[in-house]
């Protein structure tokens, strides 16, 4: 059962006396002074709160009911403001703002990187994703999305009016960028505000939680003149922030450093970021082409998306540049095959390539070692990097261009003991910093 399945009156909640109810581990939805329905789970005891009217009991997993009654008051504080705005003929912008902040500096606490904004059939919700994983924070009655939605559009410089296109912008709040994606639903539409936060992006790559090994790769990187190196994973598995820590690492007065992205996220002084927009001709392919004439010592694609994109990051990295790139694969030994899709051509693959890293996110155990409010009662605070680093040296280079190249990577890598992205991470639960079940929700072999 989900906690919106129902709109919970708040002030029916705060009837009764909080302490009491995180002791009978219950949740009030509603009451009409006749029946009343209540969220309870295995070890609830709703006998403590000595009702006298008709209780429909609804089962959800305890962790939900402490997690809900354990911010209650920011819950009504912010539901309250939510109906006192739903009151107003037109839009209060004082009211509107103080309610928006209260719910963005929420955000920021609790190191969201995304607020999705929900219009459902018979309500509104507010989830947070934190450390990968959305949870619902905040039920609205339904009526608020169109107030909530006007605001953020003209914060964002956005078309109020406009509610059945996709349409994206951005507004800043305490020196922080938000980036805002509107989308059209059959309920009503759906808001996702990004949390840009160039503090999450560290110069330091060891705050990133990264073995030993890893980080010396990094440092190793760091140390390049030319050569292109890739950093691989699928989605959410921290590739944009490892490179951007990387030119970070990169940048100073002596070096160009320039970056192509789609969009810029985190914006870094004195590099050079070019975002890129088809609506003006500054596409991709485009600014790939120019690139060079930029006399450029360091290059960062954010993404390698097909063969043209490839060729230049590969002829770039012979001509005596540093380029550093994304893309998607598995595995670092995947990446090879990848690439060989892509239509690389093998000598200058051989000539250029410097490392793969190939990286995922896996939640951290809380030091609770159970459940707290701090971890939101789940026990996993925060994520850690786990990776496995492919050094291209002479004998890979060698291998690279026999036809069975994959074939005699992998036993050359299995020779030399190498470490993959799976050793990494049975480490990382060796030492109690994670668990299997969450090593295996983003390892799949």
């Amino acid at each position: 059962m989900k906690l919106y399945k129902y709109l919970i009156d708040y002030n029916y909640v705060n009837s009764f006396d909080l302490k009491l109810l995180k002791e009978a581990l219950v949740l009030p939805i509603s009451s009409d002074g006749i029946y009343c329905k209540f969220y309870v789970c295995k070890e609830s005891n709703l006998k403590v709160l000595d009702l006298s009217l008709i209780i429909e009991e609804i089962e959800i997993s305890k962790n939900k009911i402490e997690f809900f009654l354990s911010d209650f008051n920011t819950r009504l504080d912010l539901y309250n403001r939510s109906e006192n705005l739903i009151k107003q003929k037109e839009i209060n912008p004082k009211l509107m703002e103080e309610f928006f902040n209260k719910l963005l500096e929420k955000a920021l606490c609790l190191r969201t990187s995304d607020l999705h904004f929900e219009s459902l059939e018979n309500s509104m919700i507010v989830r947070f994703r934190i450390d990968g994983e959305l949870s619902c924070f905040y039920i609205f009655n339904k009526q608020f999305f169109k107030t909530i939605s006007s605001y953020i559009k003209m914060l964002s410089k956005l078309d109020v009016t406009k509610v059945r296109n996709p349409q994206d912008g951005r507004f800043s709040f305490k020196t922080i960028d938000f980036r805002v994606s509107t989308m059209p639903t059959i309920h009503g539409e759906s808001i996702v505000i990004r949390v840009l936060d160039n503090l999450n992006v560290s110069d330091d790559l060891e705050s990133m939680s990264f073995s030993s090994h890893i980080v010396d790769s990094f440092e190793n990187i760091t140390s390049l003149k030319e050569g292109l190196v890739l950093i691989t994973g699928p989605t959410g598995s921290g590739k944009s922030t490892t490179l951007y820590s990387l030119v970070k690492q990169l940048n100073s007065e002596d070096k160009k450093i320039i970056t192509i992205e789609d969009p810029v996220e985190y914006k870094i002084e004195q590099v050079q970021q070019v975002n890129i927009n088809e609506d003006i001709q500054l596409g991709f392919n485009n600014v790939l082409k120019n690139i060079l004439r930029q006399d450029p010592n360091v290059i960062l694609i954010g993404e390698i998306r097909d063969a043209f994109s490839l060729s230049i990051a590969l002829q770039a990295s012979l001509t005596g540049h540093l380029v550093l790139a994304s893309i998607h694969a598995n595995s670092s030994v995947d990446t090879i095959s990848r690439l060989i899709d892509l239509n690389a051509d093998r000598f200058l693959l051989a000539s250029t390539l410097k490392y793969i890293v190939s990286q995922r996110l896996v939640s951290k155990l809380c030091t609770c070692k159970s459940t707290c409010e701090k971890c939101n009662y789940k026990g996993f605070l925060g994520r850690m990097g786990i990776a496995e680093s492919l050094v291209c040296d002479s004998k890979i280079k060698t291998l690279l261009m026999k036809d069975d190249f994959l074939v005699e990577i992998e036993n050359y890598l299995k020779q030399k003991e190498y470490k993959t992205i799976l050793d990494d991470g049975l480490k990382k639960v060796e030492e109690e910093k994670t668990t299997l079940k969450e090593l295996y929700k983003v390892v799949n072999s």
